[in-house]
């Protein structure tokens, strides 16, 4: 696999899911035994000291409320400007491009490293980090050895990112604008998916990568998050029959016989429809023959942040483009 694809599949959390079976015993907090945390309902403003438990089930310890926070994936660094944190995020991974004062911050983690002295000389007193993988589990121990809080990120599922959302606003004290938030996207994404729901579902394919030398084609897992995206945009979706496998077979893919592909383009992956129809077998595909080859801009669909329900607003409207949309809250 190339090294662009692959940064690509390990920096999507819903890709990691296929990638990786859930995650064993999570390791605990090495906040001191000291502090008697209160653990506060989101809705709830913050009262510090206050205990978390994070995505991999780990009770974390944050002493006070955060006044420098770093961020090691985009889609929690998005969450933070998202509720009201981001004038407290003072370093980032390089991923991390959106908003652009985010895009400014420094960088102190990369495709599988993340740099623990520089995390240390900022002064951090909350980082967010990346679950299954994304930040290496020894790099998120050594900042915990060092009294760091840290809180892993991961979203399985929409519901998913609705939770992440308040936990991270629980964490920054933020957590009237996390709930707003959430309620906002929760509103016009049922609205969407109810719409979608009715009439027709053509059998889509969501492209997430594509290998030129080998043919190897990449595509939503079973039950995965972006399988999850084209079933509440309106698609019939075509998955690799796996839950664990982020491939599918050509011949596997020509049995499905999409009616619509969706090519998810970013800055790591930018096929065109002349180029995929031009692929060797792939002329026998209903879609292929309608000229049904829909390019989407990925990152808003599969990022598990504040922008998911533009994402699933334009993956509907490609996958079903006559159907009316309701208006955004």
């Amino acid at each position: 696999m190339n090294i662009a694809l692959r940064r690509r599949l390990v920096a999507l959390p819903i890709v990691l899911a296929w990638l990786v079976a859930a995650c064993g015993s999570a390791s605990t907090s090495s906040a001191p035994p000291t502090v008697e945390p209160s653990v506060v309902p989101s809705a709830t403003p913050a009262a510090y000291p206050l205990e978390l438990t994070d995505d991999e089930g780990t009770a974390v310890v944050i002493p006070a409320r955060p006044e420098r926070i770093v961020s090691l994936t985009p889609a929690t660094t998005e969450i933070l400007y998202a509720v009201g944190a981001g004038d407290r995020v003072v370093a980032t991974d390089d991923g991390s491009d959106t908003p652009t004062e985010a895009a400014a911050l420094p960088d102190v983690a990369s495709f599988d490293a993340v740099d623990v002295e520089a995390i240390v000389g900022a002064e951090a007193d909350l980082v967010l980090a990346g679950g299954l993988g994304f930040t290496p589990p020894d790099a998120i121990a050594r900042l915990r050895d060092l009294g760091i809080p840290v809180l892993v990120i991961y979203a399985p599922s929409v519901e998913g990112v609705y939770d992440d959302i308040e936990l991270i606003g629980g964490a920054t004290g933020d957590d009237e604008a996390a709930s707003a938030l959430v309620t906002s996207m929760r509103t016009e994404m049922d609205g969407i998916a109810a719409t979608m729901a009715e009439g027709e579902h053509p059998r889509t394919f969501y492209e997430v990568g594509y290998t030129d030398a080998t043919g190897q084609i990449f595509a939503p897992a079973d039950s995965s998050f972006l399988a999850e995206m084209v079933t509440l945009a309106g698609g019939d979706v075509i998955t690799t029959g796996d839950p664990a496998s982020y491939e599918i077979p050509l011949e596997k893919l020509i049995e499905a016989d999409p009616e619509k592909i969706v090519l998810g383009i970013n800055p790591f992956y930018m096929p065109t429809p002349e180029q995929v129809a031009a692929r060797p077998g792939w002329d026998v595909m209903t879609a292929v023959k309608d000229g049904a080859i829909l390019p989407v801009q990925d990152i808003e669909i599969t990022r598990p942040g504040p922008r998911l329900a533009l994402g699933l607003r334009n993956l509907a409207a490609a996958i079903r483009p006559d159907v009316p949309l309701p208006s955004a809250p």
